[in-house]
């Protein structure tokens, strides 16, 4: 068993002591899954880097214990701890692009972990590198072993993090958003493969996760955490069949989805607290619709059976119950079905029901009524290749075809969602729309914004349209600036595109934006590495917003955000629309987003769209075997 007892962890921090993890215990027992979900800064990752003893500089474990077996992994010292980590126990990042070594080919750094954790040398460590990268679904693996990370989509990179992670064959897993930056398909290979290495090995799994979906499909038990703590602790079924805990319903209810299409998402108001100050009474007291004047004062335990407990005053013995509460609806544990893809390998998925794409969406309405609107975007036979290297003996440097004769339109005010699996060229075709490829790639076809084409703007032309055009990335953490607060990063594009404002009016824009993406004012003063991975991503979404565009291309905004949060963003996405008339082009692998957002829909494959249409015709009634084989693959609960 892998066990942590009343384990604390601080962070010392220019705001204070951050009390990040506070009386911690949970146990991992081989072959089980144990699931820990919660908001975005709670604990989670710091739980992770705390079981490897990965902490900061900055932080240090100053209570409690880990313990491996018999094995006090806090009582180790350092050469004997490296070969516990990643030999033992293996860890999958957060962060793909962070934690790959960008000068190493991707293939040098998975040998070197295999030939270090097992006995493998040479050329068999390399052969299992390949092995395992087409295990989990990379493309052409034996070429592209020697690529470098810099070359991979977003998703090809979290699949090498996950590759290289399980070819040293640990007994436990820590897996932090494994599947974030996978499309459905290869999230659905990725945890088909992880359950049969259960099966196979015993493996323990750590999953940390905000995909409530996927953690109904996998988990054995779930923990629920807020604010450093663990507030709910039950079996998988019985959380999701009868969540106790305030928090642990308003989750459940903010989930995206199509039935809710025509309403606002119930998100929790507010954000969690800093974790500097010295609690007195229940933490989630000051965002409860349920609190009485006892949650402020006393500081709850975990009380219930001992299968399932909860950190409730009104919950406790004696307490006064939740009220008239409406139970949360039943939720069914998906069931693991398998579906053929286009190229006849058998992918297993979570659908809860999996012949039919048409039941996975019920009731998506008809199409916005702007849908004849003229084009605010106009985007004709888009084509994006880039020049391979050249390799010996080559006259010519091959190229690659990321995009191909691509064609659609937004109008003002429309959401067009762009779907596909990773590497197909979603995230390509967004920055090809918002100039971000000059020089890089070859670039032909148009992209028609009121009728001027983005591709032949120069000079003052192109500046005046980048404030008509933002984009949200996919990795927030490598698309802000490391050596500048949040505030100056805000101000930055202000300063740029809108140099007639005031340096007042710039700031009060700003206080409003961060308030609106979720933030406390304070964070306007800290770096980017101090926020955890869904508030960067926050950060992200409020710098393109700042500058009012017109349409935002949104490369996976709502990946690295918890469903709290996610019901937040897409609650303001939607606001801004209405109010200004902003459109989206949505890149996304999340179906649930898609049905909640998308007036259109645009289905990717290999570079090219091979389906489009309105939201409902696509959804429920897909005419492309691919388009039925995504939709088949979403989980669901």
């Amino acid at each position: 068993m892998l066990t942590t007892t009343q384990l604390e962890v601080a962070l010392d921090a220019e705001a204070g002591i951050v009390k990040a993890i506070a009386g911690l215990s949970l146990t991992i027992c081989q072959g089980q899954t144990f699931a820990l979900v919660g908001e975005s800064g709670c604990g989670k990752s710091m739980t992770a880097l705390a079981l490897m003893r990965l902490l900061p500089e900055n932080g240090a474990v100053v209570g409690g214990d880990i313990t491996l077996d018999d094995t006090d992994l806090l009582g180790l010292p350092e050469y004997r701890m490296r070969s516990v980590r990643g030999g033992r126990i293996g860890m999958i990042f957060q962060e793909p692009g962070t934690s790959l070594n960008p000068v190493l080919t991707v293939g040098r750094q998975m040998v070197e972990a295999i030939e270090t954790h097992t006995a493998l040398r040479g050329d068999a460590a390399r052969a299992k590198a390949i092995d395992w990268l087409q295990r989990v679904g990379i493309p052409e693996p034996e070429r592209r072993i020697d690529d470098y990370p810099f070359r991979m989509s977003g998703g090809q990179k979290q699949r090498v993090m996950i590759a290289m992670t399980l070819a040293c064959e640990p007994d436990y897993l820590v897996a932090d958003e494994p599947t974030t930056a996978l499309d459905v398909t290869i999230q659905a290979q990725i945890l088909d493969l992880l359950a049969d290495l259960q099966r196979e090995h015993g493996m323990g799994l750590l999953l940390i996760t905000h995909d409530l979906a996927v953690v109904a499909g996998m988990a054995d038990q779930v923990a629920l955490m807020y604010a450093g703590q663990i507030i709910e602790v039950a079996p998988a079924a019985q959380f999701f069949a009868q969540p106790q805990h305030p928090y642990a319903r308003a989750l459940v209810q903010a989930l995206p989805g199509a039935g809710r299409r025509d309403q606002a998402l119930a998100a929790i108001p507010g954000t969690v607290p800093p974790l500097t100050q010295d609690f007195t009474g229940c933490r989630f007291a000051p965002r409860c619709v349920h609190a009485q004047p006892a949650c402020h004062i006393t500081a709850p335990a975990l009380t219930g059976e001992p299968g399932h407990q909860v950190r409730c005053l009104l919950l406790a013995p004696g307490g006064s119950g939740l009220g008239r509460v409406e139970a949360v609806t039943r939720v069914a544990t998906p069931v693991a079905t398998s579906v053929a893809t286009s190229d006849s390998r058998q992918v297993s998925t979570l659908a809860a029901t999996a012949p039919a794409a048409a039941a996975a969406a019920p009731n998506v309405p008809a199409l916005a009524a702007n849908a004849g609107a003229v084009p605010l975007l106009q985007v004709k036979d888009l084509c994006v290749s880039f020049s391979l290297p050249k390799r010996v003996f080559e006259r010519q440097a091959p190229r690659f075809d990321a995009v191909s004769q691509l064609s659609f339109n937004i109008a003002a005010g429309q959401t067009l969602a762009l779907v596909g699996e990773s590497g197909c060229g979603k995230t390509t075709a967004g920055k090809a729309i918002v100039q971000l490829l000059r020089g890089q790639a070859e670039i032909s076809g148009s992209a028609l914004l009121d009728g001027r084409n983005l591709f032949e703007l120069q000079g003052a032309a192109l500046r005046e349209a980048r404030r008509s055009v933002q984009i949200i990335f996919q990795d927030p953490f490598a698309s802000l600036n490391p050596r500048m607060r949040v505030a100056e990063i805000l101000d930055e594009g202000l300063a740029a595109l809108q140099a007639q404002t005031l340096p007042e009016e710039r700031h009060a824009r700003i206080l409003r934006i961060v308030d609106q993406v979720g933030l406390r004012a304070d964070a306007l003063q800290r770096y980017p590495h101090e926020f955890s991975g869904g508030q960067r991503q926050r950060i992200a979404i409020a710098r393109a917003l700042a500058v009012q565009p017109r349409l935002i291309v949104c490369d996976e905004p709502t990946s690295a955000l918890d469903v709290s949060v996610q019901a937040q963003i897409l609650n303001l996405l939607r606001e801004l629309q209405r109010e200004l008339g902003v459109s989206y082009l949505f890149i996304t692998h999340n179906i649930a987003v898609v049905e909640y957002i998308a007036d259109r829909v645009a289905v990717m494959r290999e570079g090219r769209i091979v389906e489009q249409g309105d939201g409902a015709d696509v959804l429920l009634r897909p005419t492309e075997d691919y388009t039925r084989t995504l939709l088949s693959a979403v989980p669901r609960m």
